[in-house]
């Protein structure tokens, strides 16, 4: 009697954290022997070394990727009012950032083959209003800086990266987060750089926004009790960016190991384009670090998305969907737009599938989770 095929999860962190544990467990026991736990010692230690890795001067934590976007926007001199151009299917916490800056977020397609913003979409969306552009990179592939770059030049607008899902990621000469004013990461456990909880960081070359977003999180005050601006309550606490100081060094052989891992499904995976199985289109060599490997179940398939997820749930493999509902079909957000607007969006959200993706991921279980698909649409 044959034993059941083991799981393969989405994710798994403990093969990161098993062979750092106790270099992290003596980063978090200083940090607790110190009392250093609020704008202390490793905070300043991580935002000198994120930002040096990404290649800029400067750094600035804060409590989640969210309020990264949010403050560093109202930090770039972004007023009520003004338009800011995002990508339709981008996670719904841009869109959020934006409406807290109190800025508006106009929306524009997506490539189908990349998923990434549509600049040639971004070009009708223009006004007078326009201030700035949000190029999401997502699934851990970056925007072309070249493009992003002509395109903000030609219309005197603000480049703002949403670099959550790109940490290190590099394309053109250029990391994420070193192409325009600023840039903002997310250190969500599961990203590439994760923290043991919520964090987030904005980077910038310009001395001048970096203080004034380290006042913006700081409750507006520049100096203890004098509040200069209309500030928020959002710092990257001393204990996570310990563990961040700790896994940095980490993260660019991680990312290797998730390059290596695209590879292989990419290898596995051809045969099967013929069969309605569609990898995202990487334009980026080995720039990409698969923040999530993406395939989309095209036309072409016997089975639809929805149907194979739940095949390969019942094989044991664990999947995601990023994102099944574009932002202007949230019900909280349908006034960004009408169905039909965004059609590459839309289309895309019904195709796309996140295969298990994570550094450690075996050859093996990427041949267990292909040999699954396989059988799925031969079923």
């Amino acid at each position: 009697m044959s034993s059941r095929p083991p799981k393969v999860p989405f994710v798994n962190l403990s093969l990161q954290h098993q062979p750092i544990q106790s270099q992290i467990a003596e980063a978090i026991r200083k940090i607790i022997e110190q009392g250093d736990f609020i704008l202390g010692h490793a905070l300043a230690e991580f935002e000198t070394a994120f930002a040096a890795a990404s290649g800029v001067k400067y750094g600035v934590g804060v409590a989640c990727g969210t309020d990264a976007i949010a403050l560093g926007l109202q930090a770039c001199g972004i007023n009520p009012g003004d338009e800011i151009i995002i990508p339709a299917n981008t996670f719904i916490a841009t869109v959020i950032a934006v409406l807290e800056a109190k800025a508006i977020p106009i929306l524009v397609d997506c490539d189908p083959e990349t998923a990434l913003i549509d600049l040639t979409a971004a070009e009708t969306a223009v006004t007078s209003k326009t201030k700035a552009i949000i190029p999401v990179h997502l699934y851990g592939q970056m925007v072309s800086p070249r493009q992003l770059l002509d395109f903000a030049k030609r219309h005197d607008l603000i480049i703002f990266e949403d670099a959550a899902q790109a940490h290190l990621a590099s394309r053109e000469g250029y990391r994420a987060g070193a192409i325009g004013k600023a840039a903002a990461f997310s250190f969500y456990p599961s990203k590439n750089l994760g923290s043991f909880g919520d964090g987030g960081m904005l980077i910038t070359n310009d001395a001048e926004l970096a203080e004034k977003m380290r006042t913006l999180r700081n409750y507006g005050a520049p100096s203890k009790y004098l509040h200069t601006e209309i500030g928020s309550n959002s710092r990257l606490d001393n204990l996570q960016a310990a563990v961040l100081n700790v896994k940095l060094p980490y993260l660019e052989k991680w990312n290797r190991d998730r390059t290596a891992a695209a590879q292989y499904y990419n290898s596995l995976l051809e045969p099967l384009k013929r069969k309605g199985i569609v990898p995202i289109a990487n334009h980026s060599s080995s720039g990409h670090i698969y923040h999530l490997y993406v395939i989309k179940i095209t036309e072409e398939s016997s089975i639809d998305r929805n149907t194979l997820q739940e095949k390969l749930a019942q094989h044991g493999i664990q999947t995601g969907i990023h994102y099944p509902v574009p932002c202007h079909l949230q019900p909280a957000y349908q006034n960004l737009g009408n169905r039909g607007d965004f059609p590459h969006a839309e289309t895309l959200c019904q195709q796309i599938l996140s295969l298990p993706m994570y550094p450690g991921l075996s050859n093996t279980q990427i041949e267990q989770v292909v040999r699954a698909i396989v059988l799925s649409l031969n079923c």
